[in-house]
């Protein structure tokens, strides 16, 4: 067990009168972290020093904030085995989820590294003779970041990383679910070297989050927000934002698709549907939860599939055997994706393999032919239990990919490409990849989505934009003429 602190002006504290909460093991129940309950004095002392703060690290020149940014990128993978062993303590991820977490999360910070000499403007054509006109990109100010426990350390560095690049200082709000695993991730940032108030974390008990979150919304020096979450969760922070008038960037739920037209390569269709359904046990907001096959082609599809599913090594993440689903997050999903399969079943799907469970060590689990008359059609098991979809022909594919309320990622395989990419471009979703699973993320991409899986675009040039102010200023230099 970790007994954990809050940084808040580079000083290590605990909360307002010494309030904690506890972390358990999904599997077990055994205490993982015992972490400060921080209460909206504490959340407002943090906006606070981030505020002061602003007013020196806004000024910090591109070179320096990228020497930081890199040297965070290194501190950061020099933790990878105390990673790997908080994320498997605190959310029962394995110890290969945890480490790709971190090589992709280092990468996140190098690519902001780059970003810091992008944040370019433009010069503007004006009809004023002798105004010189111009777009300004300028940091916006403090910036909270809300991040959530399934892809903790990519997610968590995401969420203030191209601020940090944009001169922005951050707010990092840990996730209740695995506050020790997102602390490390403010350590590194601190073992880098960032200036006092640049980078600060704070933790909240699960009841508290409403009031510490709204208390640093409604801070003056808080001039953006981002969140990754559920869409239920998302909506309340939005409407908080609105309340204030902050801009926010969101990313939610989803209930990715992935098509395999008729013509697909069957070995590729299994194998990225195979990582795209069960990578962290399906918990990520871009695994695959409807597979959208041929009917043509499903017989040999599932039957490849089915047989590669159950063929996943499933077991406590903590010990030595490796395994690809270690333990879900916690029993309520375990009730959630039982009551999806006994539903399904009892409208007429097909248990292809996997089944129900009765601890957090969820095996692979398919469920053929699925209609929208069940509910593991419609909403999102975060789990792994997915779903296949017998269609005819693209067009009953196309429907069938964009007929749900999320619109985060998707998939399409198939061996013409171009009648690929065209499915593609007529699904509904921020993301989609050509004979590639829904789950895929790069530093320098546009992320983001559409409809009930959110609003705005993490990543690269979309992510400068998001996180900075676009002024505009002229420069009169030549004598105007004026009407009166």
């Amino acid at each position: 067990m970790s007994d954990l602190s809050m940084l808040i002006n580079g000083l290590h504290v605990t909360a307002e009168q010494g309030a904690t909460f506890e972390r358990r093991n999904p599997l077990d129940g055994s205490v993982a972290t015992r972490a400060p309950a921080a209460s909206a004095a504490d959340a407002v002392m943090a906006a606070d020093a981030a505020a002061a703060a602003f007013k020196t690290w806004s000024q910090t020149g591109p070179g320096e904030r990228r020497a930081l940014l890199l040297k965070a990128a290194d501190a950061l993978e020099a933790k990878t085995p105390q990673f790997i062993e908080a994320v498997g303590a605190e959310t029962g991820g394995t110890g290969m989820w945890a480490g790709f977490n971190v090589h992709l999360a280092a990468g996140m910070l190098r690519e902001a590294a780059s970003l810091t000499t992008q944040i370019s403007g433009e010069v503007i054509p004006s009809d004023v003779p002798g105004s010189l006109a111009m777009g300004v990109r300028q940091p916006a100010g403090v910036v909270l970041g809300i991040a959530p426990w399934n892809a903790p350390i990519i997610l968590g560095v995401r969420a203030i990383a191209t601020p940090l690049a944009c001169g922005n200082t951050v707010i990092f709000k840990g996730s209740e679910n695995c506050p020790r695993t997102h602390q490390l991730i403010a350590e590194a940032f601190a073992d880098a070297g960032f200036p006092p108030g640049v980078v600060n974390y704070i933790t909240n008990a699960p009841a508290d989050a409403g009031a510490v979150v709204e208390a640093i919304v409604a801070h003056p020096a808080v001039r953006r927000v981002n969140f990754t979450g559920s869409t239920r969760v998302g909506k309340i922070i939005a409407m908080t934002c609105a309340k204030y008038l902050k801009p926010v960037v969101l990313e939610l739920g989803g209930k990715a698709p992935m098509v395999i037209l008729d013509d697909a390569v069957i070995e590729d269709a299994v194998n990225g549907a195979a990582f795209g359904c069960f990578a962290n046990s399906g918990q990520i907001c871009m695994s695959t939860e409807r597979i959208i096959v041929d009917q043509t082609i499903a017989d040999a599809f599932t039957q490849k599939f089915a047989a590669k599913a159950a063929a996943l090594p499933v077991g406590d993440p903590r010990k030595p055997d490796p395994v690809v689903l270690g333990s879900v997050i916690g029993m309520n999903t375990v009730e959630h994706c039982n009551a999806l399969i006994d539903d399904a079943l009892a409208k007429g799907a097909k248990l292809l393999c996997g089944g129900k469970a009765t601890n957090t060590l969820m095996a692979a689990t398919v469920l053929d032919h699925v209609t929208p008359a069940m509910r593991v059609y419609h909403e999102e098991t975060f789990g792994p239990v997915k779903a296949v979809v017998r269609v005819r022909g693209v067009e009953e594919a196309v429907a069938c990919a964009n007929d749900n309320e999320y619109g985060l990622s998707a998939a399409v395989f198939g061996s013409d490409m171009a009648r690929a990419f065209n499915v593609a471009r007529r699904i509904d979703s921020g993301i989609c990849h050509v004979n590639g699973p829904t789950v895929h993320d790069e530093a320098q991409m546009p992320f983001g989505g559409v409809k009930g899986s959110g609003m705005g675009r993490f990543g690269g040039k979309a992510g400068v934009a998001e996180f900075t102010e676009l002024r505009w200023i002229t420069l009169q230099t030549t004598p105007r003429h004026y009407p009166f």
